[in-house]
Protein backbone atom coordinates (compact mmCIF):
# COMPACT_ATOMS: atom_id res chain seq x y z
CA UNK A 1 0.00 0.00 0.00
CA UNK A 2 1.47 3.58 -0.97
CA UNK A 3 0.09 6.29 0.52
CA UNK A 4 0.29 9.83 -1.02
CA UNK A 5 0.90 13.32 1.96
CA UNK A 6 0.44 15.88 0.07
CA UNK A 7 0.05 19.93 0.84
CA UNK A 8 2.79 19.65 3.95
CA UNK A 9 3.46 22.99 5.25
CA UNK A 10 6.87 21.88 6.61
CA UNK A 11 7.95 18.47 6.98
CA UNK A 12 10.87 18.71 9.46
CA UNK A 13 13.92 16.94 10.01
CA UNK A 14 14.91 15.51 6.38
CA UNK A 15 17.96 13.57 6.25
CA UNK A 16 19.48 11.56 3.54
CA UNK A 17 22.41 11.31 5.62
CA UNK A 18 23.22 11.22 9.72
CA UNK A 19 25.12 11.24 12.45
CA UNK A 20 24.64 11.77 16.56
CA UNK A 21 24.45 15.54 17.12
CA UNK A 22 26.53 17.72 19.28
CA UNK A 23 27.49 21.62 19.53
CA UNK A 24 26.26 23.38 16.59
CA UNK A 25 25.17 20.87 14.50
CA UNK A 26 22.45 19.99 16.95
CA UNK A 27 20.62 23.85 16.15
CA UNK A 28 21.01 22.67 12.36
CA UNK A 29 17.60 20.90 11.45
CA UNK A 30 16.72 20.46 8.36
CA UNK A 31 13.09 21.05 6.70
CA UNK A 32 11.32 21.44 3.07
CA UNK A 33 7.96 24.09 2.98
CA UNK A 34 5.33 22.94 0.76
CA UNK A 35 6.46 19.39 0.53
CA UNK A 36 5.12 16.13 -0.28
CA UNK A 37 5.95 12.37 1.37
CA UNK A 38 5.11 9.21 0.18
CA UNK A 39 4.66 6.00 2.87
CA UNK A 40 4.86 2.97 1.72
CA UNK A 41 4.43 -0.72 4.07
CA UNK A 42 4.48 1.29 6.73
CA UNK A 43 8.08 3.24 6.31
CA UNK A 44 9.26 6.27 4.19
CA UNK A 45 9.78 5.90 0.52
CA UNK A 46 10.14 9.06 -0.74
CA UNK A 47 9.50 12.88 0.02
CA UNK A 48 10.15 16.09 -1.69
CA UNK A 49 8.67 19.60 -2.91
CA UNK A 50 4.95 19.52 -4.30
CA UNK A 51 6.20 21.41 -7.34
CA UNK A 52 8.35 18.01 -7.98
CA UNK A 53 5.66 15.77 -7.44
CA UNK A 54 4.23 16.23 -10.89
CA UNK A 55 7.39 14.41 -12.66
CA UNK A 56 6.91 11.51 -10.47
CA UNK A 57 5.62 8.59 -12.31
CA UNK A 58 1.64 8.68 -12.31
CA UNK A 59 0.34 5.74 -10.52
CA UNK A 60 -2.67 5.09 -8.52
CA UNK A 61 -2.12 6.07 -4.62
CA UNK A 62 -4.56 6.84 -1.81
CA UNK A 63 -3.86 10.75 -1.27
CA UNK A 64 -3.95 12.69 1.97
CA UNK A 65 -3.94 16.20 2.03
CA UNK A 66 -2.06 17.74 4.80
CA UNK A 67 -3.77 20.96 4.43
CA UNK A 68 -0.35 22.96 5.44
CA UNK A 69 0.27 21.06 8.54
CA UNK A 70 3.65 20.52 10.20
CA UNK A 71 4.42 17.18 9.64
CA UNK A 72 7.63 15.67 12.71
CA UNK A 73 9.46 12.15 13.21
CA UNK A 74 7.75 10.59 16.31
CA UNK A 75 9.13 11.76 19.52
CA UNK A 76 11.87 8.84 20.63
CA UNK A 77 11.63 8.77 24.39
CA UNK A 78 14.77 6.95 25.83
CA UNK A 79 14.39 7.33 29.75
CA UNK A 80 11.29 5.95 31.43
CA UNK A 81 9.76 3.98 34.09
CA UNK A 82 6.68 3.52 32.87
CA UNK A 83 5.67 -0.08 34.73
CA UNK A 84 4.39 1.37 38.13
CA UNK A 85 1.51 -0.19 40.36
CA UNK A 86 0.22 3.18 41.58
CA UNK A 87 0.53 7.10 41.83
CA UNK A 88 2.12 8.37 44.37
CA UNK A 89 0.48 12.20 44.74
CA UNK A 90 0.69 11.41 48.38
CA UNK A 91 4.46 12.19 47.99
CA UNK A 92 3.37 15.17 45.60
CA UNK A 93 1.48 16.93 48.79
CA UNK A 94 5.08 15.97 51.10
CA UNK A 95 7.24 17.59 48.61
CA UNK A 96 4.59 20.64 48.79
CA UNK A 97 5.41 20.51 52.28
CA UNK A 98 8.82 21.01 52.47
CA UNK A 99 10.03 17.02 52.77
CA UNK A 100 12.58 16.52 50.20
CA UNK A 101 13.07 13.62 47.65
CA UNK A 102 15.87 12.41 50.05
CA UNK A 103 13.96 12.68 53.24
CA UNK A 104 10.83 10.99 51.71
CA UNK A 105 13.22 7.83 50.53
CA UNK A 106 14.97 7.62 53.94
CA UNK A 107 11.42 7.41 55.46
CA UNK A 108 10.23 4.46 53.32
CA UNK A 109 8.51 6.47 50.41
CA UNK A 110 9.72 7.02 46.86
CA UNK A 111 10.95 3.73 45.45
CA UNK A 112 10.52 1.74 47.80
CA UNK A 113 6.84 2.87 48.13
CA UNK A 114 6.59 1.73 44.61
CA UNK A 115 8.35 -1.87 45.39
CA UNK A 116 5.96 -2.42 47.74
CA UNK A 117 2.42 -2.06 45.46
CA UNK A 118 4.44 -3.68 42.64
CA UNK A 119 5.38 -6.58 44.67
CA UNK A 120 1.55 -7.00 45.58
CA UNK A 121 0.03 -6.68 41.33
CA UNK A 122 -0.02 -9.43 39.35
CA UNK A 123 1.93 -9.64 35.94
CA UNK A 124 -1.44 -8.88 34.08
CA UNK A 125 -2.69 -5.91 35.91
CA UNK A 126 0.62 -4.57 35.61
CA UNK A 127 0.13 -4.73 31.97
CA UNK A 128 -3.12 -3.59 31.54
CA UNK A 129 -1.77 -0.17 33.54
CA UNK A 130 1.25 0.16 31.35
CA UNK A 131 -0.49 -0.24 28.56
CA UNK A 132 -2.94 1.95 29.01
CA UNK A 133 -0.03 4.47 29.70
CA UNK A 134 1.55 3.50 26.85
CA UNK A 135 -0.97 3.96 24.16
CA UNK A 136 -1.89 7.76 25.88
CA UNK A 137 2.05 8.31 25.09
CA UNK A 138 1.67 7.10 21.69
CA UNK A 139 -1.33 9.37 20.90
CA UNK A 140 0.84 12.30 22.42
CA UNK A 141 3.25 11.14 19.33
CA UNK A 142 5.89 9.41 21.00
CA UNK A 143 7.32 6.92 18.43
CA UNK A 144 9.50 4.72 20.33
CA UNK A 145 10.11 4.11 23.96
CA UNK A 146 12.71 2.53 26.90
CA UNK A 147 10.80 1.11 30.03
CA UNK A 148 13.19 0.52 33.14
CA UNK A 149 12.25 -2.24 35.31
CA UNK A 150 13.31 -1.36 39.19
CA UNK A 151 10.21 -0.89 40.84
CA UNK A 152 10.46 -4.71 42.09
CA UNK A 153 13.48 -4.69 44.25
CA UNK A 154 13.09 -8.36 44.58
CA UNK A 155 14.03 -11.28 42.52
CA UNK A 156 10.57 -12.44 41.66
CA UNK A 157 9.16 -8.85 41.12
CA UNK A 158 12.21 -7.25 38.76
CA UNK A 159 11.70 -10.32 36.77
CA UNK A 160 8.17 -9.96 36.51
CA UNK A 161 8.30 -6.24 35.71
CA UNK A 162 10.46 -7.08 32.97
CA UNK A 163 8.78 -10.14 31.34
CA UNK A 164 5.85 -6.85 31.40
CA UNK A 165 8.06 -4.81 29.48
CA UNK A 166 8.88 -7.82 27.19
CA UNK A 167 5.40 -8.27 26.45
CA UNK A 168 4.64 -4.61 25.81
CA UNK A 169 7.40 -4.94 23.42
CA UNK A 170 5.64 -7.81 21.48
CA UNK A 171 2.46 -5.53 21.29
CA UNK A 172 3.00 -2.65 21.13
CA UNK A 173 3.55 -0.67 17.73
CA UNK A 174 5.88 1.45 18.71
CA UNK A 175 9.75 -0.22 19.32
CA UNK A 176 9.82 -0.30 23.12
CA UNK A 177 13.50 -1.26 24.67
CA UNK A 178 14.07 -2.81 27.79
CA UNK A 179 16.23 -1.61 30.50
CA UNK A 180 16.90 -3.65 33.75
CA UNK A 181 17.46 -1.58 36.69
CA UNK A 182 17.17 -3.61 39.33
CA UNK A 183 19.95 -1.47 41.46
CA UNK A 184 17.37 1.26 41.80
CA UNK A 185 17.65 1.30 45.43
CA UNK A 186 17.99 -1.18 48.47
CA UNK A 187 15.15 -3.00 49.33
CA UNK A 188 14.62 -2.11 53.43
CA UNK A 189 15.34 -5.70 54.26
CA UNK A 190 18.98 -5.67 52.95
CA UNK A 191 19.30 -2.20 54.34
CA UNK A 192 22.00 -3.45 56.84
CA UNK A 193 23.35 -5.86 54.44
CA UNK A 194 23.61 -3.96 51.11
CA UNK A 195 25.86 -6.61 49.58
CA UNK A 196 23.74 -9.29 50.15
CA UNK A 197 21.24 -7.40 47.87
CA UNK A 198 23.80 -6.48 45.19
CA UNK A 199 24.72 -10.65 45.16
CA UNK A 200 21.12 -11.57 44.28
CA UNK A 201 21.33 -8.52 41.44
CA UNK A 202 24.61 -10.32 40.13
CA UNK A 203 23.77 -14.34 41.06
CA UNK A 204 20.24 -14.39 40.65
CA UNK A 205 18.41 -11.58 38.43
CA UNK A 206 21.28 -11.37 35.80
CA UNK A 207 21.50 -15.19 34.82
CA UNK A 208 17.76 -15.49 34.29
CA UNK A 209 18.14 -12.25 32.31
CA UNK A 210 20.53 -13.68 30.10
CA UNK A 211 18.71 -16.67 29.57
CA UNK A 212 15.24 -15.72 28.87
CA UNK A 213 17.15 -12.24 27.13
CA UNK A 214 14.70 -10.11 29.03
CA UNK A 215 16.70 -6.59 28.75
CA UNK A 216 19.26 -4.62 26.31
CA UNK A 217 20.47 -2.26 28.58
CA UNK A 218 21.42 -2.14 32.63
CA UNK A 219 21.25 0.90 34.86
CA UNK A 220 22.56 2.11 38.01
CA UNK A 221 21.01 4.48 40.13
CA UNK A 222 24.36 5.81 41.43
CA UNK A 223 23.88 8.56 43.94
CA UNK A 224 24.63 9.65 47.49
CA UNK A 225 22.30 7.56 49.68
CA UNK A 226 21.57 4.76 46.99
CA UNK A 227 24.90 2.65 44.80
CA UNK A 228 28.41 3.85 45.40
CA UNK A 229 30.67 4.40 42.30
CA UNK A 230 32.27 0.66 43.34
CA UNK A 231 28.53 -0.41 43.46
CA UNK A 232 27.98 0.62 40.48
CA UNK A 233 31.10 -0.17 38.41
CA UNK A 234 30.46 -3.77 39.90
CA UNK A 235 27.01 -3.96 38.92
CA UNK A 236 27.14 -2.57 35.11
CA UNK A 237 30.04 -4.76 34.68
CA UNK A 238 28.16 -7.55 35.02
CA UNK A 239 25.10 -6.68 33.12
CA UNK A 240 28.08 -5.81 30.26
CA UNK A 241 29.29 -9.49 30.71
CA UNK A 242 26.45 -10.81 29.86
CA UNK A 243 25.86 -8.76 26.34
CA UNK A 244 23.72 -5.75 28.16
CA UNK A 245 24.68 -2.41 27.38
CA UNK A 246 25.19 0.35 30.47
CA UNK A 247 22.81 3.43 30.80
CA UNK A 248 23.03 5.55 34.19
CA UNK A 249 21.37 7.49 36.78
CA UNK A 250 23.92 10.18 37.08
CA UNK A 251 24.64 13.12 38.75
CA UNK A 252 21.17 14.14 39.92
CA UNK A 253 21.25 14.81 43.44
CA UNK A 254 24.98 15.37 43.60
CA UNK A 255 28.20 15.36 40.99
CA UNK A 256 28.87 12.32 42.16
CA UNK A 257 31.66 10.83 40.21
CA UNK A 258 28.98 8.65 37.96
CA UNK A 259 29.47 10.52 34.65
CA UNK A 260 32.66 9.86 34.77
CA UNK A 261 32.58 6.07 35.80
CA UNK A 262 29.70 6.21 32.84
CA UNK A 263 31.92 7.53 30.43
CA UNK A 264 34.87 4.83 31.73
CA UNK A 265 32.66 1.68 31.00
CA UNK A 266 31.33 2.57 27.34
CA UNK A 267 27.73 3.88 28.58
CA UNK A 268 25.20 4.61 26.01
CA UNK A 269 24.14 7.04 28.19
CA UNK A 270 24.14 9.07 31.05
CA UNK A 271 20.88 10.24 32.52
CA UNK A 272 19.62 13.23 34.21
CA UNK A 273 22.87 15.75 34.97
CA UNK A 274 21.49 17.99 36.92
CA UNK A 275 24.59 18.25 39.12
CA UNK A 276 27.52 19.05 36.60
CA UNK A 277 31.12 19.94 37.27
CA UNK A 278 33.28 21.44 34.52
CA UNK A 279 35.01 18.13 35.01
CA UNK A 280 32.58 16.52 34.38
CA UNK A 281 31.08 18.03 31.45
CA UNK A 282 34.41 17.68 29.36
CA UNK A 283 34.75 13.65 30.11
CA UNK A 284 31.28 13.55 28.94
CA UNK A 285 32.05 15.84 25.40
CA UNK A 286 35.32 13.68 24.91
CA UNK A 287 32.85 10.47 24.46
CA UNK A 288 30.71 8.84 22.51
CA UNK A 289 28.06 8.57 25.46
CA UNK A 290 24.95 10.42 25.57
CA UNK A 291 23.61 12.99 28.20
CA UNK A 292 20.14 12.42 28.33
CA UNK A 293 18.53 15.49 29.93
CA UNK A 294 15.35 14.96 32.25
CA UNK A 295 13.60 18.67 32.55
CA UNK A 296 10.14 17.40 33.84
CA UNK A 297 11.90 15.57 36.75
CA UNK A 298 14.17 18.58 37.50
CA UNK A 299 10.98 20.80 37.44
CA UNK A 300 8.41 18.32 39.43
CA UNK A 301 11.32 18.19 42.14
CA UNK A 302 11.97 21.72 42.41
CA UNK A 303 15.28 21.22 41.44
CA UNK A 304 17.90 23.40 39.17
CA UNK A 305 17.40 22.08 35.78
CA UNK A 306 20.21 20.91 33.55
CA UNK A 307 22.85 22.68 31.98
CA UNK A 308 21.97 21.87 28.82
CA UNK A 309 23.80 25.60 27.22
CA UNK A 310 26.72 24.50 28.71
CA UNK A 311 26.86 21.36 27.90
CA UNK A 312 26.10 21.93 24.31
CA UNK A 313 28.18 24.70 23.95
CA UNK A 314 31.16 22.23 25.38
CA UNK A 315 30.05 20.13 22.41
CA UNK A 316 28.30 17.11 24.24
CA UNK A 317 25.20 14.90 22.42
CA UNK A 318 22.55 15.45 24.50
CA UNK A 319 18.79 13.70 24.59
CA UNK A 320 15.08 14.67 26.03
CA UNK A 321 13.43 12.39 27.31
CA UNK A 322 10.40 12.45 30.00
CA UNK A 323 11.58 10.09 32.76
CA UNK A 324 7.96 9.16 33.22
CA UNK A 325 7.39 7.49 36.52
CA UNK A 326 5.19 7.90 39.77
CA UNK A 327 7.60 9.53 41.85
CA UNK A 328 9.54 12.76 40.22
CA UNK A 329 8.06 12.92 36.84
CA UNK A 330 4.46 11.38 36.68
CA UNK A 331 3.94 12.76 32.58
CA UNK A 332 5.51 11.35 29.35
CA UNK A 333 4.42 14.27 27.42
CA UNK A 334 7.42 15.10 25.46
CA UNK A 335 5.46 17.96 24.06
CA UNK A 336 5.70 19.35 27.74
CA UNK A 337 9.57 17.94 27.76
CA UNK A 338 10.53 19.94 24.52
CA UNK A 339 8.81 23.42 25.56
CA UNK A 340 10.18 22.87 28.97
CA UNK A 341 13.92 22.61 27.75
CA UNK A 342 13.25 25.67 25.65
CA UNK A 343 11.67 28.04 28.07
CA UNK A 344 13.84 26.81 31.33
CA UNK A 345 17.21 25.51 29.74
CA UNK A 346 17.28 27.97 26.70
CA UNK A 347 17.81 25.28 24.20
CA UNK A 348 16.58 26.61 20.56
CA UNK A 349 13.25 24.84 19.41
CA UNK A 350 15.74 23.09 16.84
CA UNK A 351 17.85 21.36 19.20
CA UNK A 352 15.35 20.60 21.68
CA UNK A 353 13.23 18.86 18.40
CA UNK A 354 16.72 17.04 17.31
CA UNK A 355 17.63 16.12 20.87
CA UNK A 356 14.08 14.83 21.09
CA UNK A 357 14.04 12.75 18.16
CA UNK A 358 17.10 11.59 16.41
CA UNK A 359 19.32 11.67 19.28
CA UNK A 360 16.58 10.32 21.01
CA UNK A 361 16.77 7.43 19.00
CA UNK A 362 20.50 7.47 19.10
CA UNK A 363 20.31 7.02 22.99
CA UNK A 364 18.31 3.41 22.15
CA UNK A 365 20.09 2.39 18.99
CA UNK A 366 17.32 2.86 17.11
CA UNK A 367 18.78 5.76 14.93
CA UNK A 368 18.41 3.46 11.13
CA UNK A 369 14.81 3.13 11.98
CA UNK A 370 13.38 6.62 13.33
CA UNK A 371 14.10 9.79 15.06
CA UNK A 372 14.11 11.62 11.01
CA UNK A 373 12.47 12.21 7.95
CA UNK A 374 15.09 9.84 5.90
CA UNK A 375 13.74 7.25 3.00
CA UNK A 376 13.61 3.74 4.81
CA UNK A 377 12.62 4.67 8.06
CA UNK A 378 9.73 3.56 9.49
CA UNK A 379 6.45 6.51 8.82
CA UNK A 380 6.14 6.94 13.09
CA UNK A 381 5.03 10.61 12.02
CA UNK A 382 3.84 13.62 14.25
CA UNK A 383 0.96 15.64 12.14
CA UNK A 384 0.56 19.84 14.05
CA UNK A 385 -2.72 21.74 14.03
CA UNK A 386 -2.62 24.58 11.48
CA UNK A 387 0.50 26.36 13.70
CA UNK A 388 2.45 29.66 12.47
CA UNK A 389 6.03 28.31 12.81
CA UNK A 390 8.34 25.83 14.53
CA UNK A 391 9.00 27.85 17.10
CA UNK A 392 4.80 27.84 17.89
CA UNK A 393 5.57 24.11 19.03
CA UNK A 394 7.74 25.10 22.10
CA UNK A 395 6.27 28.28 22.50
CA UNK A 396 2.58 27.15 22.93
CA UNK A 397 3.26 25.19 25.68
CA UNK A 398 -0.16 23.31 27.13
CA UNK A 399 -2.08 23.19 24.48
CA UNK A 400 -2.34 19.85 22.19
CA UNK A 401 -1.07 20.94 18.44
CA UNK A 402 -0.86 17.53 17.69
CA UNK A 403 -3.69 16.68 14.75
CA UNK A 404 -2.68 13.29 14.05
CA UNK A 405 -0.23 10.54 14.86
CA UNK A 406 1.10 7.88 12.47
CA UNK A 407 2.65 4.65 13.32
CA UNK A 408 4.07 1.99 10.56
CA UNK A 409 2.37 4.32 8.11
CA UNK A 410 -1.55 3.78 9.92
CA UNK A 411 -3.43 6.26 11.53
CA UNK A 412 -3.02 5.94 15.27
CA UNK A 413 -6.51 5.90 17.34
CA UNK A 414 -6.66 5.46 21.14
Amino acid sequence: MRLLVENIGCLVNTRSSQQLLRGKSLAELPTLTDAFLIVENGRIADYGKMVDLARLPAENMDKYDAAGAYVLPAWCDSHTHLVFAASRENEFVDKLKGKSYAEIAAAGGGILASAQKLQLMSEEELFELAWGRLSELIALGTGAIEIKSGYGLSVEAELKMLRVIQRLKMESPIPVKRTFLGAHSFPIEYRDNKEAYIDLILHEMLPVISNEKLADYIDVFCEEGFYTLEQTRRILEAGIGIGLKAKLHANQLSASGAVELGVTVGALSVDHLEVMTESAINCLAGSNTIGTLLPTAAFFLRMPFQPARALIDANCAVALASDFNPGSSPSGNMNLVVSMSCIQMKMLPEEAINAATLNGAYAMELENELGSISIGKRANLIFTSEIPSLAYLPYSFGTNLIKKVMINGIWYKT
